[in-house]
């Protein structure tokens, strides 16, 4: 009975990163496209929130080092499901809009195991209505003085991409490959022995000591 609570507790926290992605994914996808979506601060709010409990709950259930660095993973796998989430919004309008600056900034990577060194330009557009007042992407899609098609949401609930060019599938890929790697952390677990030890391989259970 205690070797099988042992494997289903082992089971629950290895899928914990699983469905803390599908919940975020969720509560993403409503903010984003909900026809009764929650105002922006509370969206983000109940994701921060969502990402938190999630990321403690794993930090307990593993433990030691080992909780620490799965929980950073996943709290780093979660935050590009939300940006998936966003890429894969529905932005209904579209505005030919006039490129007036281009920014650059160079993003590091977070460490092993996480996306690695991006660019990031950022064009402060002139459109029709005003807005979208600027745009992110990851490479540069026109120069000073052009011109771009920019899909939007007119509700502004999710970020303006260059029309045709919204791509879920990067930042969901490495999701998966963050989210892997925590639910490997967590099935890596050893149970602890009855001394509250971990049990090492090949290790036989403690035998009661015996009086003559």
């Amino acid at each position: 009975m205690v070797d099988g609570a042992r494997r289903i507790r082992r089971v629950g926290t290895a899928l914990l990163p699983v469905a803390a992605a599908a919940a975020v994914y969720g509560w993403a996808s409503w903010c984003f496209a909900g026809s009764s979506a929650p105002s922006g601060a509370f969206a983000v709010v109940g994701g921060a929130v969502l990402i938190l409990l999630a990321c403690a709950a794993y930090c307990v259930l593993v433990g030691a080092t080992g909780g620490f660095f799965g929980a950073l993973t996943l709290s780093l796998g979660t935050l590009l499901v939300v940006a998936a989430a966003d890429q894969a919004a529905e932005r209904p309008a579209v505005a030919r809009c006039a490129v007036r600056e281009v920014h650059t900034k160079v993003q590091s990577s977070a460490g092993e195991g996480a996306p690695p060194e991006r660019t990031v330009y950022r064009f402060v557009l002139g459109c029709p209505r005003g807005y979208p007042a600027e745009l992110k992407e990851d490479r540069a899609v026109a120069a000073v003085g052009q011109e771009i098609r920019v899909a939007y949401d007119p509700a502004r609930r999710v970020s303006p991409e260059s029309e045709g060019e919204t791509a879920p599938w990067k930042a969901a890929s490495w999701a998966a490959v963050l989210l892997a790697l925590s639910v490997t952390i967590a099935w890596a677990k050893r149970a602890p022995d009855r001394e509250g030890r971990p049990a090492s391989p090949g290790t036989p259970p403690p035998r009661s000591l015996r009086y003559s």
